[in-house]
């Protein structure tokens, strides 16, 4: 039986498997084998040794590691136990010089490698989605909306490309951050390097090197939290601009604007009681577990006020963290790209919601025009402003109002009037932006 929903039902399986019980295992014995090789490299322990141990080490339990940390009450030294006794007499040289986080931390170190690989992958795969979306709805004007209201109108592919940039920002952050969250060491009990001599440097750089991860330049026994913190809040970064496209498509959906919905299965059921429902569940999930991941950071950031040298404050926290932010950020992630491959345009919606204020939303298009004419833009505001307000208040096309309006049709006669309230003429630049960031970003897509 699942006691977390992580376990089940969100979540890929390739990012389950990377914060499972059996993967944090093998991280930890791939640590103890770099660090066992590293040492033998330096002349600090037999070189036969550690090949017998880099050997033997495969045949480590984990069960068998569980049944000693029954008896003993210490993870750590748990699994140094079950490696050391598949190890024979190599063993006695098992986690020689270590203490329990340098092997813990670096092996955090080895799942993050693994989890940014896959966030990455995702990333570029929802960034060639927005790209193509953007590309066919460069010339499609729908309404904008600030405040909530009707503003002047806009594309449905500059919202696309707008989306698509802030992932591609995502992407650089990823690589940015890489260095930084990636990394291992082999300090000590804290952090002077002491019971590896003065050959400590170099074990450490040589472990990381055969891990494939950054070595610390520094840290006491615990890798600096400062690094998982950015890690957390990449994810809640990341979850928030999925919450952000999440929000507009689902006030999208809302049945008076209707100008996107969420695929909709042939079987798929709306609602218990409603049999004509058709929600955007899937939207409301990502809004909804990107409160989870955006709750992640305050704990992250505590975690790097530790007492001292250490303390173990972090350690619990740490085993409910990083497993539920990384995989309901690669959930999200997902159920988001699927959702906009699969996000149906409703055209008919978008035209009827454009010309819904019967041109009063393009008040600034004729305001810019009478400026451009000789009136002042102040008076032109204003004259605009009122005759909207009119038009509002009568429910009358705002031509008809500029229209009896002698002072606006001095600049604007009648016909010109029309041409200005024509939505589909104020896009501005809006089309050449979206093909901007297509060409930008198409390298960093899949």
């Amino acid at each position: 039986m699942a006691v977390h929903p992580i376990e089940e039902r969100y979540g890929t399986a390739e990012m389950r498997a990377v914060w499972s019980e059996k993967n944090r295992f093998s991280c930890i014995v791939a640590a103890e084998v770099a660090l066992a090789k590293a040492e033998a490299k330096a002349g600090m322990i037999p070189a036969n040794d550690a090949i017998i141990i880099e050997k033997a080490a495969k045949n480590a339990n984990l069960e068998r590691a569980k049944a000693i940390e029954f008896e003993i009450n210490h993870d750590m030294m748990a699994i140094v136990k079950a490696i050391s006794e598949v190890c024979g007499d190599s063993g006695r040289w098992v986690h020689y010089g270590a203490t329990s986080n340098d092997i813990l931390d670096t092996a955090t170190g080895l799942q993050l490698a693994q989890t940014l690989d896959l966030l990455d992958t995702k990333l570029r795969k929802l960034l060639s989605i927005l790209l193509r979306r953007a590309s066919e709805t460069k010339n499609l004007v729908c309404i904008g909306r600030t405040h909530g209201q009707h503003g002047v109108p806009t594309t449905f592919g500059l919202r696309f490309a707008i989306w698509a940039s802030e992932i591609g920002r995502h992407i650089e952050r990823l690589e940015q951050m890489r260095p930084r969250v990636v990394v291992g060491q082999m300090t000590g009990a804290v952090g002077t390097q002491a019971a590896l001599g003065p050959k400590g440097i170099e074990v450490q750089e040589t472990m990381m090197e055969y891990l494939g991860i950054v070595p610390v330049d520094v840290s006491n026994q615990v890798i600096a939290r400062d690094r998982y913190a950015e890690y957390f809040m990449f994810c809640a970064n990341v979850a928030t601009t999925l919450d952000k496209i999440g929000i507009e498509i689902r006030s999208l959906q809302r049945t008076e604007i209707g100008e996107v919905e969420e695929a909709f299965g042939s079987k798929q059921v709306g609602s218990s009681t409603m049999p004509h429902k058709r929600n955007p569940i899937k939207s409301e999930q990502v809004c909804g577990l990107a409160r989870i991941i955006r709750s992640s950071v305050e704990p992250a950031l505590g975690n790097n006020t530790l007492w001292d040298e250490r303390d173990l404050t972090n350690s619990s926290c740490e085993r409910v963290l990083f497993p539920e932010a990384s995989i309901l950020t690669d959930h999200c992630l997902r159920l988001m790209a699927n959702v906009l491959e699969g996000l149906v345009i409703n055209k008919p919606a978008i035209r009827r919601n454009l010309s819904f204020l019967h041109g009063i939303n393009m008040a600034e298009s004729v305001m810019i025009e009478l400026t451009r004419k000789g009136m002042s833009r102040q008076d032109a505001h204003e004259r605009v402003r009122v005759a909207s307000m009119k038009a509002l208040s009568e429910g009358k096309p705002l031509a008809d109002v500029l229209g009896d309006d002698p002072e606006v049709a001095r600049f604007c006669p009648r016909d010109s009037l029309v041409a200005l309230l024509n939505p589909d003429s104020y896009i501005g630049t809006s089309v050449q932006q979206v093909e901007r960031v297509i060409s930008k970003l198409n390298p960093l897509a899949v």
